[in-house]
């Protein structure tokens, strides 16, 4: 009988502890099912690709196999990132060094833009780690600065050349009067040539600081509708004392329907610079012709010349600052090598430009292209300027008639 009892209460014992073991077993299971799986941490720290879509900057983010996880459209334009990775040996190294220490860096490199090109491009990058995991690698285009910085250098350098040969010149020229202060003909002859230098020291100085100010005025203020046959009469007129001396004769057409918008002091001493050098640059007795004409969206200024023209290799440079084709015919007319430069940039300013065509011995045509003014733009201002008339302020017209002035004598 105790045997048997044992063993009853010993099965018993059995099945309870089985029971048991069982309903924790699934407990264990549900609770299992019921907690979701911990997130795989993220692959960039929140709000990351926000900012990057944000920035002025170049953005590339690298993971730490050194691929690209998130770029901006620039990166690839520029030809930094493509198919997903880092084009630039350079920049993977900087990564590298910056994964390794954590210290954020700043260097320059002259990187090639890729896509079969040779054109190279500053960059000024930075490079600095990015939450535990990622690299930041910001760039900006410098290019541009440096082509500006290389371009002040080269005008101060050509601006202090060019001011040296007037100035010593002068400076030579009193000497010679003092020394010949007896001999009244002497005199008269270096006071002559005095006053040469000092008109072409003069012209220099006043086409420096007008070429200044439209290197400086990237865009027009306030444009004004311009009637092209006006600018070609007024420029015309400055240049026609200088053309009579040397018997030339200087022929006018232009279409009547031929308007811009624009600054007509501008465009007036863009002109009358192209029509000088044709005076200048011609043999005497002969035809400088001025025509203006509007050929659909566009107002065409020609000037042709019957002078000794330009050789093809020089075409290309005629319109640098400083440059002369015939560097001792430019000192012998009083060129300073900067009207060419100013029309440029005058053509610029109005969203045009201007060409030339040269054979040797056969003269020279240049041509200045600017956007024409709408039919409609031009009838609106006609009604402006008709129902008020004193729109313009008074004291606006007299600096213009003022500057007018001024650069009429630098051509005169």
């Amino acid at each position: 009988m105790d045997s048997t009892l044992a063993m009853i209460v010993g099965g018993g014992l059995g099945l309870v502890i089985g029971a048991v073991a069982v309903a924790a077993s699934r407990l264990s299971e549900r609770t299992f099912r019921t907690v979701p799986p911990s997130p795989e941490p993220p692959a960039l720290p929140a709000g990351v690709g926000d900012v990057l879509a944000v920035l002025k900057s170049i953005a590339i983010v690298l993971d730490p196999s050194d691929a690209v996880v998130n770029n901006s459209a620039s990166a690839v334009s520029y030809g930094l990132v493509r198919h997903g990775e880092l084009v630039h040996t350079e920049l993977r190294q900087l990564a590298r060094q910056v994964r390794r220490d954590g210290e954020i860096r700043e260097v320059d490199l002259e990187l090639s833009r890729g896509f079969g090109t040779t054109t190279n491009t500053l960059m000024k990058a930075r490079v600095a780690p990015l939450g535990a995991r990622h690299i930041l690698v910001l760039a900006e285009d410098h290019t541009a600065a440096r082509r500006v910085e290389e371009v002040r250098r080269d005008f101060v350098a050509n601006v202090s050349h060019e001011l040296k040969t007037p100035v010593g010149g002068i400076a030579l020229l009193a000497e010679a009067v003092l020394d010949a202060r007896d001999d009244p003909e002497a005199v008269s002859r270096f006071a002559g040539r005095i006053q040469v230098e000092s008109t072409r020291l003069t012209r220099l100085v006043k086409e420096i600081v007008d070429l200044s100010r439209l290197q400086v005025a990237d865009t027009l203020h306030e444009p004004e509708l311009v009637e092209i046959p006006g600018v070609i009469a007024e420029a015309v007129d400055r240049v026609g004392v200088a053309a009579g001396a040397r018997d030339i004769s200087l022929e006018t057409s232009a279409d009547p329907r031929a308007s811009v918008f624009g600054d007509a002091e501008l465009l007036v001493t863009a002109v009358a610079n192209l029509v000088s050098n044709a005076v200048n640059y011609s043999e005497a007795g002969t035809r400088v012709a001025v025509a203006a004409r509007r050929v659909g969206d566009t107002v065409e200024i020609t000037v042709s010349d019957q002078g000794q023209g330009i050789p093809v290799p020089e075409q290309s440079r005629i319109f640098e600052r400083f440059y002369r084709v015939d560097a001792a015919r430019s000192r012998a007319t009083g060129g300073t090598g900067l009207g060419l430069a100013i029309v440029k940039h005058v053509c610029a300013t109005h969203g045009g430009d201007v060409s030339v065509w040269s054979e040797e011995g056969h003269g020279s045509t240049f041509t200045m292209r600017l956007p024409a003014a709408s039919d409609r733009g031009a009838a609106d201002s006609d009604r402006q300027d008709a129902a008020d008339p004193d729109d313009r302020p008074q004291e606006r017209q007299s600096d213009r008639h003022t500057v007018g002035t001024a650069q009429g004598e630098q051509h005169g």
